[in-house]
């Protein structure tokens, strides 16, 4: 479960955005595939390349940011993971000192607030976000919204290593896999939503499972995939959007398949940004 709008919480995924060449190819597709109608919220030209910066919502809510590539950085469509943090700059020297590297320094974004982009020391790039007045995504866990995001590594012990150094966290191994777990999170939940531990007793929610924040793909060492976060909207039918995507340019990359507790497919859109379509 992924909180959203003021409901995040430090060290938690806090939102999503997309960064590409073609910031209206972006507009169509996922406005075509999930209903998101979308609002200019950064001046043109300014933070988000010469398209701007647009915001996807839903009933008004925000779910994901999209922003045109700078000129002079790699034209590569691709999905960006963020993390609540309560200072960018500390966490980017705490990715130094665990063995990561800062790709883009911390830096204020106008008064939405100030952010930082890392690299793990397998290569994979996570946000950091430390909120002024923009929180994060406002609307999370429903069909066309954010419900998770996954880093597929080789190295579990140096991602194990880097992770709770630099966020805090922990690897929890349940019966669906290795997820990662903020000790304490649950309890911000049953905050926000009184009665969801219960709720997930009665599920029979392995232990732990409360305060997950987000899981764990081991790769092979063989496999040519680069080590990633990826993100996984959620869906009320996944064939009707494997399909849906097709029809507007995209390419299903693997699925519909059935996993434990959802049905998911891997999806490419027409510029080549990857995410996971699951339906619960």
């Amino acid at each position: 479960t992924m909180p959203g709008g003021d409901g995040c919480s430090p060290r938690d995924r806090c939102g999503v955005e997309t960064s590409r060449p073609d910031a209206d190819g972006a507009r169509r597709f996922y406005g075509g595939l999930f209903g998101w109608e979308f609002e200019g919220v950064m001046p043109e030209g300014r933070e988000g390349g010469d398209g701007g910066y647009l915001m996807g919502r839903i009933r008004g809510g925000g779910v994901a940011g999209v922003g045109s590539i700078p000129p002079g950085a790699p034209q590569m469509a691709m999905w960006n993971t963020y993390v609540w943090v309560d200072s960018a700059d500390e966490t980017a020297a705490k990715a130094r000192d665990a063995g990561g590297s800062v790709a883009m320094e911390p830096f204020d974004v106008l008064d939405s607030g100030r952010m930082a982009v890392l690299i793990d020391p397998e290569g994979a790039v996570i946000s950091v976000w430390q909120p002024r007045r923009h929180k994060g995504a406002q609307l999370v866990n429903e069909h066309g919204s954010v419900n998770f995001n996954g880093l597929a590594t080789r190295d579990v012990a140096g991602a194990e290593a880097f992770y709770g150094a630099v966020f805090g966290w922990r690897l929890l191994t349940l019966p669906a896999g290795q997820m990662w777990a903020l000790p304490g999170y649950g309890d911000h939940l049953e905050e926000r939503t009184p009665g969801l531990r219960q709720q997930m007793e009665q599920m029979d929610a392995p232990e732990g499972f409360i305060d997950v924040v987000a899981a764990l793909e081991p790769v092979a060492a063989d496999d040519g995939t680069p080590a990633n976060w990826s993100v996984t909207f959620g869906v009320d039918d996944v064939d009707a959007i494997a399909a849906k995507a097709q029809e507007l340019g995209g390419t299903v990359v693997a699925g519909p398949v059935d996993a434990p507790w959802s049905r998911r497919a891997v999806i490419n859109d027409p510029q080549g940004a990857t995410f996971v379509a699951s339906q619960f």
